[in-house]
């Protein structure tokens, strides 16, 4: 899978994330203080991530900040991109289980390295849910994309 990775500090968890993600046999594109002459601001590197997704030159996403808020905000504001705050594992499966999140979003003060990997196992662990109710919550966030509340 080719995820799109952002952070605005070249943090030792943000570092943790890269290599995890590529141990686990995904492309990382990262982005931000993440690679050398990008610029770190986490409202651009979030924005850049996060179009990734959206234009599907990357499969999912994982936006850093320190409390992660920002890159979250940033995320959501990119049509077709639903990014989830994530902060403990329950909350990452049920993101990508209820939500259909395709971008996680992570807080470089919060995040130790083993909530880390349990965010993470039960991030790519989860599956969109098939349940018609989920789906169509889903169905109006993708509305609210193109500024539409109604079919």
């Amino acid at each position: 899978m080719r995820i799109s990775v952002s952070s605005d500090m070249d943090e030792p968890v943000a570092r943790s994330l890269v290599a995890a993600l590529r141990e686990r046999g995904h492309e990382v594109r990262p982005h931000g203080a993440l690679r050398a002459g990008d610029d770190p601001q986490w409202a651009v590197c979030s924005e850049a991530a996060a179009r990734e997704v959206a234009d599907g030159t990357a499969d999912q996403a994982v936006v850093c900040c320190w409390t992660g808020t920002g890159a979250s905000i940033a995320a959501n504001k990119v049509p077709g991109v639903r990014a989830a705050l994530c902060t403990d594992a329950y909350t990452a499966d049920g993101a990508r289980r209820w939500n259909d999140a395709n971008v996680l979003a992570l807080s470089l003060r919060l995040t130790s390295q083993p909530l880390l990997t349990e965010i993470l196992d039960a991030w790519f662990a989860g599956e969109p849910s098939a349940d018609v109710e989920d789906r169509q919550n889903i169905d109006r966030v993708r509305l609210l994309d193109h500024g539409k509340t109604r079919l």
